[in-house]
């Protein structure tokens, strides 16, 4: 089922030069030494943040450039978010309020106190609110300190929450598939569509962490393999990505969740990095054709309002700080970015830049 891989003449280009690194096993020095090893290839592949349309892509397009500048935290303004009442408990089979968290990429605490603000977990970190039910959008690792003990918090809160008749989900981010490819692949060269890249060099340009890989486990593995894509809940339909390209693999939300879990069972490098590339897209609901393509997404899924991360909120708003903060401004995320009409909802708050973590109860009032 690869779809991209392999289709019309491969154009070599110097792509293997910039972006095959050495495994990670071999590699002495941390994560801070990394874009040593790879020169100048960020500034040389530009912003991506204007490049990840769905439509008008350039020709060449490859998620090898990197994906997002991570601003450093403490150079822009914060603003507090009120605190909200602890989830109510429903009583016999009622379903329990629903939640969705946003992007965490690795940032442990910030997730665990955005959980308590809401009255989801208690002072120890475990689950606390009964029947409540709590989605993860994705992208679980990369940027941040901490993206095991992040995976690994949602696995414990998983058990906990079904044991008190709720239940914490999550979805798959590309990040999860880069991930999973940088583990499976590392330096295997695949066909980008502008020449050849690798999963692993990928990786390391969008946020990698040589701590989370050296505690990745066969049982984190398995886990993010068998996230499921897309989910309706409430009549919000919940994805990690703010694109179409959910359309190409299924008709329904079922077809869709399992196309991409056959995929990821064949463990071919090519489809999984075609799969990695079409979820790495983003912006598709954000201009005067954003309502369209969102009532495309509802009309064959179901749902009244589609519930994404991805796309940081400052970008989405065209409100980025620079990467030293030396603007003296930067992004600020009060809650959710409702948008398109109304009939989409971003959730990414932009942690990686010094913007928030997400946690919020569904419906919005707004």
């Amino acid at each position: 089922m690869t779809q991209g891989a392999g289709q019309g003449p491969v154009v070599r280009t110097d792509t293997v030069r910039d972006f095959r690194v050495p495994a990670y096993v071999q590699q002495t020095a941390g994560f801070g030494e990394a874009p040593e090893r790879f020169g100048d290839a960020a500034e040389h592949f530009g912003d991506a943040a204007d490049r990840f349309g769905d439509t008008g892509e350039p020709e060449g397009y490859t998620p090898t450039q990197r994906d997002l500048p991570v601003i450093n935290r403490g150079d822009t303004l914060q603003v507090p978010v009120p605190d909200q009442a602890p989830a109510p408990e429903p009583s016999g089979d009622e379903l329990g309020p629903l939640y969705v968290v946003g992007d965490v990429h690795g940032y442990l605490d910030e997730l665990l106190a955005a959980l308590r603000e809401q009255g989801l977990v208690d002072a120890d970190g475990d689950w606390c609110a009964g029947h409540a039910r709590l989605w993860f959008l994705g992208d679980f690792t990369d940027r941040g300190p901490d993206g095991i003990g992040v995976i690994d918090l949602v696995m414990r809160l998983s058990a906990q929450a079904a044991a008190a008749g709720g239940y914490c989900k999550a979805l798959m981010g590309n990040h999860e598939l880069l991930l999973i490819g940088a583990k499976r692949f590392g330096d295997t060269p695949v066909n980008s569509g502008a020449g050849t890249a690798t999963f692993q060099a990928a990786w390391l340009l969008n946020g990698g962490q040589k701590s989370d890989m050296d505690r990745l486990q066969d049982v984190h593995l398995q886990w993010m393999s068998r996230l499921d894509a897309i989910e309706l809940e409430d009549d919000h339909l919940l994805m990690h990505s703010d694109t179409t390209a959910y359309l190409d693999y299924g008709d329904s939300i079922t077809s869709v969740n399992d196309t991409i879990r056959e995929a990821l069972t064949r463990n071919d490098a090519d489809e999984c990095w075609d799969l990695f590339r079409k979820f790495t897209k983003r912006f598709a609901f954000r201009d005067q054709s954003g309502p369209e393509a969102v009532r495309e997404l509802l009309g064959a899924f179901g749902g009244s309002r589609v519930v994404h991360g991805h796309s940081p909120i400052p970008y989405l708003l065209g409100e980025v700080g620079s990467e030293d903060g030396a603007d003296g401004g930067g992004p600020q995320v009060e809650g959710p970015h409702v948008y398109a009409d109304g009939l989409a909802v971003a959730m990414d708050g932009g942690v990686t830049m010094a913007g928030k973590l997400l946690v919020r109860r569904l419906p919005l009032d707004s």
